[in-house]
């Protein structure tokens, strides 16, 4: 599970290791095969995402498109978009 072909930007993520245990990221860049950049538009703002080991992440199936088209194609995103975009799944995990 350690490979970034399971992972692609827009991802949902949550972190099961360190101070931020238990939250839900989106992925915003894949560093290396073993590193990504996570944001959740609270803690972890777009100006200053968090580069985690994806080891320590639980990977969900569910890639939100519209991340993964702004990404693509350098298009804007503010925290707050980030923000709603997790609120469905911060209540459902």
């Amino acid at each position: 599970m350690d490979s970034t072909s399971d992972i692609t930007i827009g991802q949902v993520v949550k972190s099961k290791a360190g101070r931020d245990k238990g939250r839900i990221f989106l992925v915003l860049d894949i560093v290396d095969d073993q590193h990504i950049l996570i944001v959740d538009g609270d803690l972890r703002k777009l100006d200053n995402p968090k580069r985690k080991k994806i080891k320590h992440l639980i990977v969900y199936n569910t890639v939100l498109p519209e991340v993964k088209y702004k990404c693509d194609n350098n298009i804007k995103m503010n925290n707050a978009f980030i923000r709603k975009l997790l609120v469905p799944f911060n209540k459902s995990f």
